[in-house]
C-alpha cells in the first residue's frame, strides 16, 4: 500500500472517529452540560496522552522543544475545546450526518485557504475550479441531508 494510501485510510478513519466522538459527546453533555462536557473530554484525553507520553515513553522526544514553536501554534489547544464545543452543541440539533457534513464542508473551505495561500509553513496548492466543483457538490449535499 502507497504512503498517500495509508495516509487517506488514516483521515477516513480520523472522520469515523470524529462522527462516534461527536455522537458520544453529544449523549454525554445530556447527563453534564456543554461546557462539562468539554472539560471532561479533554481531561481524560489529557490522562491518556500523559499515559502514552510518560507511562509507555511513546513520543518523539521533542517536548523539550516547546519554545522554538511560535505561539501562535498553541492555539490549537483553544480550538480543541471549540470544536468539542460546538460539534457537541450542533449534533443533537441537526443531527449526526448533517453536522458531520457541514464540519466537512468548513474543514474543506478552510483547508483550500489554508493550501492556496500555503500558511503556517505549508506547501502551497492553488485552488482550482476541479476544487471549487467538489466543494459546491458537497454543500448540495449537505443542503439534501438537511431535508425533511
Amino acid at each position: 500500500m502507497s504512503v498517500r494510501l495509508l495516509a487517506l485510510a488514516a483521515a477516513a478513519l480520523s472522520g469515523v472517529t470524529m462522527a462516534v466522538q461527536g455522537s458520544l459527546n453529544a449523549a454525554l453533555s445530556k447527563v453534564l452540560g456543554l461546557l462539562e462536557t468539554t472539560f471532561v473530554v479533554h481531561l481524560v484525553g489529557l490522562v491518556l496522552v500523559a499515559v502514552l507520553l510518560f507511562g509507555f515513553r511513546l513520543g518523539d522526544g521533542q517536548l523539550s522543544a516547546y519554545a522554538r514553536a511560535p505561539w501562535y501554534y498553541y492555539l490549537g489547544g483553544i480550538l480543541g475545546v471549540a470544536i468539542i464545543y460546538l460539534v457537541t452543541h450542533s449534533i443533537p440539533r441537526v443531527g449526526v450526518a448533517p453536522a458531520t457534513t457541514a464540519i466537512i464542508i468548513g474543514q474543506v473551505l478552510t483547508a483550500s485557504l489554508i493550501d492556496h495561500l500555503g500558511l503556517f509553513g505549508l506547501e502551497r496548492l492553488p485552488f482550482t475550479w476541479h476544487r471549487l466543483v467538489g466543494t459546491l457538490l458537497m454543500a448540495g449535499g449537505a443542503w439534501l441531508l438537511l431535508k425533511k
